[in-house]
């Protein structure tokens, strides 16, 4: 193996050990870290050496397989049947599940991700007044190609489990966001689809 690839892999490696162990939740933030095992300036330098979000993703779902077997089909269960819970709560927004919840790859520090559609976070934020449930919030700021866009993030609080509800435009409905890990539009369900996962899931455990 070509010590370039040795290093690669390695980052991959810790990147992944980072996100599982110590629930780093990016993979960006995940990378950078490992990279810095290196060093700061030599971490600078590696450029084309870093790992892809898709190689770091393989090698978390290896730990998860590795260590998680007998606990992974429960804790999945229990995030997904949080997550329906939450999207037939928030379904003036329209909600759709995404990430690790919905992919199966979920740690014990996994958080539930939902797309919310809105005219405004504003609207969403009042709602959530009126219906007596504590949020914060902050706007998170994505670059698109050349383009910098802000988003409105609004974090609950699911008996110890953090929600992630990202607020898109009414007209962003459509438009499906790129995955971070494939560059292809990323995977998400809505409460239909998510219900259907699992029964899916259910029925298929039941005859095992």
């Amino acid at each position: 193996m070509r010590n370039e690839d040795r290093i690669r892999r390695y980052i991959a490696q810790e990147a992944a050990r980072l996100m599982y162990e110590e629930g780093v939740g990016e993979y960006r933030d995940a990378k950078r870290k490992a990279a810095r095992r290196f060093g700061s300036e030599k971490a600078l330098s590696l450029g084309s050496h870093l790992p892809s979000n898709a190689e770091i993703h393989g090698e978390l779902q290896r730990l998860i397989n590795l260590h998680e077997e007998k606990v992974l089909p429960e804790r999945l269960m229990r995030l997904r049947l949080a997550a329906l819970g939450l999207m037939d709560l928030l379904s003036p927004f329209r909600p759709y599940l995404v990430g690790s919840v919905l992919t199966g790859a979920v740690t014990e520090q996994s958080d539930i991700d939902l797309h919310l559609f809105a005219d405004s976070s504003e609207e969403v934020e009042e709602f959530l007044r009126r219906e007596g449930i504590p949020f914060e919030q902050e706007v998170v700021t994505i670059r698109h190609g050349g383009e910098f866009i802000e988003y409105p993030h609004i974090y609950l609080d699911e008996e110890g489990v953090v929600v992630e509800c990202t607020v898109y435009p009414l007209d962003a409905i459509h438009r499906i966001p790129k995955s971070s890990i494939t560059g292809r539009p990323m995977e998400r369900a809505n409460e239909k689809k998510l219900r259907k996962l699992i029964v899916d899931t259910s029925q298929s455990t039941d005859k095992t």
